[in-house]
């Protein structure tokens, strides 16, 4: 369709909307971007850079006992650059030790979480099963996790089920009182509207319990996976084979101070990411 020029008489084509300029970004909203990425980013960047720099500096003095940064990483960047190899035996990359670790890890933290969460909804929900167990509960949980490898090697003769047991007994404890206390403080109209509805006891705890109590079980879900991760680094230690654990203690007996260091750096980031991980799922469960 064409216009018509009223002064001049002339027809003018109509302006394609394709052809319109695209709007530019507003100044103001690219700055905002920019400081949100600095404000994330940059206080991280320079803590660590700090922390680098004075470790590289005490180091760096005469007499210094540790490996500092710039040497940790020229003794390790054989196990950086290539941590998948395999020669036999323990003779292995970090990725097998760590994965070896959280396969332990797994298995113990799913056998605590179940049991956990099943335990701490019939405490919470029974006031006659909370006088009874939780005394029991609150002494067990303050004995330390290795106090328990000796009867766990007595009870199943074996490496591997002896720690993921240690896993299981060290984790267990916050995700069953955490449990217990969310359910305890479910709102009282919450259990009438279920009594009303007269909702069977598999639609209660899908419906009221799970929904009421997410936030604590799953406060008790992070306190116990960084447990396990602990335990299971301290229980490798003694029990051997392939593990961080027992890759540390085996830096240690050949003095390799720096192979130390680095696998103490995985460890932390790798309890770091399960950390969060717990804390992803936890926000989809609530969401």
């Amino acid at each position: 369709m064409t216009l018509v020029s009223k002064v001049t008489g002339t027809v003018a084509a109509p302006q394609s909307e394709a052809a319109k300029p695209l709007p530019a970004p507003r100044p103001g909203v690219v700055g905002e971007k920019a400081r949100e990425v600095l404000s994330n980013f940059l206080p991280p960047f320079l803590g660590l850079a700090l922390l680098l720099g004075l470790w590289e500096m005490a180091c760096a003095q005469p007499g210094a006992m540790l490996p500092g940064p710039s040497k940790v990483l020229a003794d390790t960047w054989e196990l950086i650059a290539n941590p998948f190899f395999d020669h036999g035996g323990t003779d292995k990359g970090l990725f097998w030790h760590l994965a070896a670790s959280l396969k332990r890890v797994a298995m113990g933290f799913a056998l605590s979480a179940g049991i956990g969460i099943f335990l701490g909804v019939i405490i919470g929900q029974s006031k006659l099963a909370f006088r009874a167990l939780d005394p029991i509960f609150q002494v067990l949980r303050t004995v330390p996790p290795l106090a328990w490898l000796p009867i766990s090697l007595a009870a199943f003769k074996a490496a591997d089920p002896s720690a993921i047991f240690v896993i299981f007994i060290t984790s267990v404890w916050p995700i069953i009182l955490n449990t217990a206390v969310g359910v305890r403080n479910i709102p009282q109209d919450y259990r009438n509207v279920a009594a009303v509805l007269r909702l069977s006891p598999i639609e209660y705890f899908a419906k009221i319990v799970m929904p009421a109590s997410v936030p604590y079980i799953f406060t008790g879900l992070k306190i116990g996976i960084g447990l396990s991760w602990l335990a299971i680094v301290a229980a490798e230690m003694l029990i051997g084979g392939v593990g961080i654990g027992f890759f540390i203690w085996d830096a240690w007996n050949s003095s390799l101070m720096s192979e130390i260091i680095l696998a103490l750096v995985y460890v932390g980031l790798v309890g770091f990411m399960l950390d969060r991980l717990i804390t992803l799922i936890g926000k989809k469960v609530a969401g």
